[in-house]
């Protein structure tokens, strides 16, 4: 039998504040300006917040998220507020009992789900709004056990393994809308780069179409009772990039045909039912602008290779020593080393019995000229194993100040890539995508950076590195 885990954060031993906001009954137009009442609760919000002896402590939602424990309903006893912006709505009937919250208007880094009983919530907390969440007394966890969308409830169900929405009440006394309503500036992304930090933020993909295979289709089919998953792509480098766009069978556009040409879609990133899988939800099908011509991926026979390398050559266990490359230890003793499996020669960092409570290693690539040629592309293969955390991470940098010694001297620019998962089967490699580097003038490097631990065995797992290349016109 699960346990109800009491979050007690240190700034919780004051007592708490308590807000109180009505609106007239019925009346859930948007505001231009809001009520006295819920005007004065949210400038009492604010003004404790500058206080420090009033108890009261923001939150980011970056922060509330750590504190879900998946599979359980926690109760929040802190006198703890967080704020956000709301980036979804249930106003076409795509969204029901539930809104999304993310961190900031534009440039967003992490989001959260708000589940409650209220329909038509537009009214109240439309799109852009600012919103500030009381949470001392609420819960954090999933409404569905285990599908990882990190939500705030109004309470848990018989079992403690879930939230349920906040009642009418809590919703009056304990979310508040600021005055101010921001422009939700969509985030950029292609499809390969959205993950579950996306969940929630309100996202926009350029070079967007429906595969052939669905013209003349509508949104929703008209046999399914819940919802339709239609399969979106996007021309990403020599091929495309597949996303999986949800639509519910109570939204008013469920029935509109899908757009026949190409262009941009905008939508807030969400899950499916069980959380299996990310998906795409749309605040209305209007966020669609694809009247344009469709993408065709790059043709590979255009391109040749600039920069290369196998690591055929590579000596198993040893350490790595590549002519051009860099392997330096930012934290630790550990290096990257050479390894060989079945023929195949690869490079491998592992922080696995370094006696190092932190290890930081990077490889870098010789550097790459970038005015010789145009349109360069990044790719290549990358494996993991006994990966059991996410903080043990492989990231990717390029730069181009590099001076070829001075690792820490230079500026990195982190770039993204399709990256190992701990998801992901041990050993297998699998294809980083095409990684656009054609905005880069000079001598470009590119850096990988792993971190771990040799003493903590949730953070001693490996990368494995091949076939790296460069592509260009």
């Amino acid at each position: 039998m699960k346990t109800n885990k009491l979050i007690i954060l240190m700034l919780a031993l004051v007592a708490g504040i308590s807000f109180t906001s009505c609106v007239e009954d019925g009346d859930y137009s948007v505001p231009e300006s809001l009520g006295v009442e819920e005007n004065a609760a949210v400038e009492t919000i604010k003004e404790a917040l500058n206080d420090p002896n009033s108890g009261l402590t923001a939150i980011s939602i970056s922060n509330l998220k750590t504190l879900l424990v998946s599979g359980q309903a926690t109760e929040i006893t802190s006198n703890i507020v967080v704020k956000g912006y709301v980036t979804s709505s249930d106003e076409t009937g795509n969204f029901y009992k539930e809104f999304f919250i993310q961190d900031s208007p534009d440039n967003p880094t992490a989001a959260i789900k708000i589940a409650l009983e209220l329909v038509d919530s537009y009214n109240k907390y439309n799109i852009g709004r600012e919103v500030y969440i009381n949470l001392n007394g609420l819960y954090i966890g999933e409404v569905r056990s285990g599908d990882g969308v990190v939500t705030i409830g109004g309470a848990k169900n018989d079992d403690g393994d879930e939230v349920e929405n906040l009642s009418l009440n809590q919703v009056e006394t304990q979310l508040f809308r600021a005055s101010n309503t921001e422009t939700i500036v969509p985030l950029a992304v292609k499809f390969s780069e959205i993950n579950e930090s996306h969940v929630g933020i309100f996202v926009q993909v350029e070079n967007a179409q429906f595969p052939t295979n669905l013209a003349g289709k509508t949104f929703v089919d008209a046999n399914d009772r819940f919802d339709t998953q239609r399969t979106l792509q996007s021309c990403d480098g020599f091929g495309f990039t597949t996303f999986i766009l949800e639509t519910s069978a109570f939204a008013s556009f469920k029935f509109a045909t899908l757009p026949a040409g190409g262009g941009s879609v905008a939508g807030v990133v969400s899950k499916t039912f069980n959380g299996s899988d990310l998906v795409l939800a749309l605040n209305s099908n209007l966020d669609m602008d694809m009247n344009g011509s469709k993408c065709t991926p790059l043709d590979i026979n255009d391109f040749s290779v600039v920069v290369e390398e196998d690591f055929d050559t590579s000596i198993d266990n040893s350490t790595f020593n590549f002519p051009g490359w860099t392997n330096f230890a930012a934290e630790g003793t550990e290096l990257w080393s050479e390894q060989v499996f079945s023929g195949n020669g690869y490079a491998e960092f592992s922080s696995f019995r370094s006696g190092d409570d932190v290890n930081i290693g990077w490889l870098i690539s010789p550097g790459i000229d970038m005015d010789a040629q145009t349109n360069e592309f990044l790719n290549f293969q990358i494996a993991q194993h006994h990966l059991d955390s996410e903080e043990n991470t492989l990231e990717v940098f390029v730069s181009t100040d590099y001076d070829g010694t001075n690792v820490s001297a230079a500026t990195w620019q982190q770039i993204s890539a399709n990256l190992p998962a701990q998801s992901d089967s041990w050993y297998t490699f699998k294809d980083s995508g095409l990684v656009d580097l054609s905005s880069y003038t000079g001598t470009l490097y590119v850096g990988f950076k792993v971190t771990g631990s040799g003493n903590d065995q949730t953070l001693d797992g490996a990368y494995m590195l091949d076939d790296f290349k460069v592509l260009a016109q």
